[in-house]
């Protein structure tokens, strides 16, 4: 996934930066609202990570503004703000989670999974593809009874073919699952990275769609 991290503190923004990086996911990290709009301006995000109290305003009239332009990016607000008011206000203004700080990195992690998985509509975690047997929130895949294991940038790319059965990714698309803004892209990364899904899942289960892109396949 593509996520915007919205967090002026640099400790904790630098911390759920790369816990969420790790995870394979590429982050732009925006310090104040006006760099988040920006971003938002000319980039789509799937998950956006974002605080209540910025340097130039606060976070609810932002998300606010988002639900009443149509924006349907899920949000998971991540705050020092503990009070039930707060938490009422935050998802009544069209949060889709609410932590508060100080809170678990893992944690969050399985949370990016679980509102990520309910926007692609399919909020069980287990898959059976074919001779797959795919786990989601566990980031796991077995074929044919024996574990697959995967790298954290080829899961990202799987699970963005399985959150779009059948339907063609770009190149373009698929990288900005990948990198950030801050990364440099590697020209052939994505086709490296399909090879070795192919190598490990089968070469009948990512099928090439010459000049357009990638789309997942039936065995």
């Amino acid at each position: 996934m593509r996520v915007l991290l919205i967090e002026d503190d640099t400790v904790l923004g630098g911390a759920v930066h790369d816990q969420i990086a790790a995870d394979g996911h590429s982050v732009d990290w925006a310090r104040r609202l006006d760099s988040a709009r920006a971003y938002l301006d000319v980039a789509a995000y799937d998950l956006i990570l974002l605080d209540l109290m910025l340097p130039d305003g606060r976070g609810v009239p932002f998300l606010r503004g988002l639900r009443a332009r149509g924006d349907v990016t899920p949000v998971i607000i991540l705050t020092a703000l503990d009070q039930i008011s707060d938490r009422i206000e935050g998802l009544n203004a069209g949060a889709d989670d609410y932590m508060v700080k100080p809170f678990d990195l893992a944690e969050l992690s399985a949370r990016v999974g679980a509102v990520a998985r309910r926007y692609a509509g399919n909020p069980n975690p287990l898959i059976t593809l074919g001779d797959l047997e795919i786990d989601l929130a566990a980031r796991s895949v077995r074929r044919s009874g024996r574990p697959v294991q995967l790298t954290a940038r080829e899961w990202v790319l799987f699970e963005a073919f399985l959150q779009r059965p059948g339907q063609l990714l770009s190149k373009a698309q698929l990288e900005e699952r990948l990198y950030s803004f801050e990364s440099e892209i590697e020209s052939n990364t994505i086709e490296v990275h399909v090879s070795r899904l192919r190598k490990k899942l089968g070469r009948e289960r990512i099928e090439t769609v010459r000049g357009m892109g990638y789309r997942l396949g039936t065995p």
